[in-house]
């Protein structure tokens, strides 16, 4: 077994989902503090200029806090404006990543040219009728 585990680590995959996980830890970091720093200050002042993660609404009477963390010790919050941040965070993040897998993908077809499914595809159907016809004529 300790066989196995060893030869299943030493695959060049597993690395390569190890680095990508660490790498994307770190990365979600920059998107967290590029929405948190950055964004959302922006959107909090086009709403009033309060903090957007501070934005709820209480569940129960309780609840007289004006920040978040407070109404939260009071009791239940609806907290959309934590909701919203998180996210714009996932937006953020996807359409980085479909940018580098879209340029990833670019930069293979450059490589390796055309694909060759391309190449290996049948004829259409009117050069492989005029090819039967040629080869008809040249066999009389």
């Amino acid at each position: 077994m300790l066989k196995e585990f060893q030869e299943f680590i030493s695959r060049g995959n597993v690395m390569d989902l190890a680095v990508g996980v660490i790498i994307g830890g770190a990365f979600g970091k920059i998107v967290d503090s590029l929405v948190n720093d950055i964004i959302m200050p922006i959107v909090g002042a086009i709403f009033g200029g309060l903090d957007f993660n501070n934005y709820f609404l209480p569940l129960s009477s309780a609840v007289t806090a004006t920040s978040l963390e407070a109404a939260k010790q009071q009791g239940a919050v609806f907290a959309y404006g934590s909701f919203i941040t998180v996210l714009l965070n996932f937006v953020i993040l996807a359409w980085i990543i479909f940018l580098m897998v879209k340029a990833v993908n670019n930069v293979r077809r450059r490589v390796e040219g055309q694909p060759a499914a391309a190449a290996d595809a049948p004829p259409p159907a009117d050069v492989a009728l005029l090819t039967e016809i040629r080869d008809l004529l040249a066999r009389k």
